[in-house]
C-alpha cells in the first residue's frame, strides 16, 4: 500500500511539473541549445517531409541552413533574438488547423516549442556542416524589378548618341572591334520602317527623304510611322504569337475558326497606345468589368486561342481539361515569364 501510495505522488509531483512546463513555454534558459542535438532532430521528424529536398511546401526548405534562414514565400521564418514573435512560432501555436504547422499531423509538444523559442532567442546558430548543401536560389529574372544600370565605361565617348550606344560600343571594344561608318540616309529609313511597320519604304518615301535627311526630318518619319495603323499590325504579331492565336483549330483537319475579332483588339490596342495594366486586366478578365462593353469581352479571345480537337471519339470534357491547361501554362509564360508546364508533373 505504501509502494502503491508513493507512486501516486511521484505520479501527482511529476504531472504538476509537466503542466508548469506547458504554462511557461518562455521561462528563461541559461545552457546553450545544441543544435544538432536538439533542433535538427525535431526538424526532421517533422518538418523535413513537407519541406526538404522532395518537397518544398510554400518555397520552404527546412534541411538546409541557407534556405531555412531565407525562408518562403511568407517571408523569413524569424529575426535572431526574438523567438516568441517569430512568424515560425506563430505558426507552430496557430489554433486554427489550416494554419498550425505541422500541418494535418500531430502539433509540436510544449517542450519542443519551448526548445526551439530558446534557440531563436539565442541567436539560431546552425552549423555548417549540418544539413543539406544548398545555396540560396537565384531569384528568376522575371520576378526581379527593373534597375536602371550604370553606363559602362568606354573609350570613344564622342560616339555614343544613346544610353543604349554606351552597352553597344563597350561589347565592340572588348572584342577589339569599332563601330561601322553609318549607313547611308536610304539604308537607314528601310531600317527604320521595317522595325517599325514591317513594311519597307515605298520609292516616294525614299525619294523626299534623300531631299532632306536630317535629323530633324528622321525624328518626324519615326512619328509617322508610331501614328500609322501599319504598327500596330506589326507589333500585334509579336504578341499573338505568345497568346498562341490562330485561325484554325490545330488539329488533323484543322478547320478555320474566326478569332479576328481578337485579333483586332489587339491591334487597336497597340494603336491606341492603351495602358499595359489595362492591356493585361481586359484580356484576362475583361468579361467580369460591371457593364463589360463588347470591347472589353472580345478581349478575352486571349482564352479561346487554345487548340481544339473535333476529330470523332474524342471526349469533349477531356479535350476541356486540355484546352484549360493550354490556358494556364500560355498565361503563364506571356505574363509571368515561367513555364508552368513541368509542373504538371513536377513540383
Amino acid at each position: 500500500m505504501r509502494f502503491v501510495t508513493i507512486s501516486l505522488c511521484t505520479l501527482l509531483l511529476l504531472s504538476v511539473s509537466w503542466g508548469n512546463a506547458r504554462a511557461e513555454p518562455n521561462r528563461p534558459r541559461s545552457d546553450r541549445i545544441n543544435f544538432s542535438q536538439e533542433i535538427w532532430p525535431i526538424l526532421q521528424q517533422h518538418c523535413v517531409g513537407c519541406h526538404g529536398p522532395e518537397e518544398q511546401e510554400g518555397q520552404l526548405r527546412l534541411d538546409a541552413r541557407a534556405s531555412f534562414h531565407r525562408g518562403g514565400i511568407s517571408g523569413p521564418l524569424f529575426q535572431a533574438g526574438h523567438g516568441p514573435q517569430s512568424l515560425l512560432l506563430q505558426r507552430l501555436t496557430a489554433t486554427e488547423q489550416d494554419q498550425r504547422m505541422p500541418l494535418d499531423k500531430n502539433p509540436l509538444t510544449a517542450a519542443e516549442i519551448q526548445t526551439i523559442t530558446h534557440w531563436i532567442d539565442q541567436g539560431a546558430e546552425w552549423p555548417e556542416e549540418i544539413g543539406a548543401r544548398t545555396e540560396p536560389a537565384e531569384t528568376h529574372w522575371a520576378y526581379r524589378g527593373p534597375e536602371l544600370p550604370e553606363l559602362p565605361e568606354v573609350k570613344h565617348h564622342h560616339w555614343p548618341h544613346h544610353p543604349i550606344d554606351f552597352f553597344v560600343l563597350a561589347k565592340l571594344e572588348r572584342e577589339g572591334l569599332v563601330p561601322s561608318p553609318q549607313a547611308p540616309p536610304a539604308t537607314r529609313l528601310r531600317r527604320l520602317y521595317l522595325d517599325l511597320i514591317g513594311l519597307p519604304p515605298t520609292v516616294e518615301d525614299v525619294d523626299a527623304f534623300l531631299l532632306d535627311p536630317s535629323p530633324a526630318a528622321y525624328k518626324a518619319r519615326v512619328d509617322r510611322l508610331l501614328a500609322s495603323p501599319r504598327f500596330g499590325e506589326k507589333w500585334a504579331r509579336s504578341w499573338l504569337d505568345l497568346a498562341r492565336y490562330s485561325d484554325s483549330n490545330g488539329y488533323q483537319a484543322d478547320q478555320l475558326r474566326t478569332l479576328w475579332a481578337y485579333r483586332d483588339w489587339v491591334i487597336d490596342a497597340l494603336n491606341s497606345d492603351m495602358p499595359y495594366d489595362q492591356f493585361t486586366i481586359e484580356q484576362i478578365a475583361g468579361d467580369l468589368f460591371p457593364a463589360a462593353s463588347v470591347s472589353q469581352k472580345i478581349a478575352t479571345g486571349f482564352h479561346r486561342t487554345t487548340t481544339c480537337n473535333i476529330e470523332a471519339g474524342v471526349d469533349p470534357e477531356a479535350n476541356r481539361t486540355n484546352q484549360v491547361i493550354d490556358r494556364v501554362n500560355t498565361t503563364a509564360t506571356v505574363w509571368l515569364g515561367t513555364t508552368f508546364e513541368c509542373a504538371q508533373c513536377h513540383n
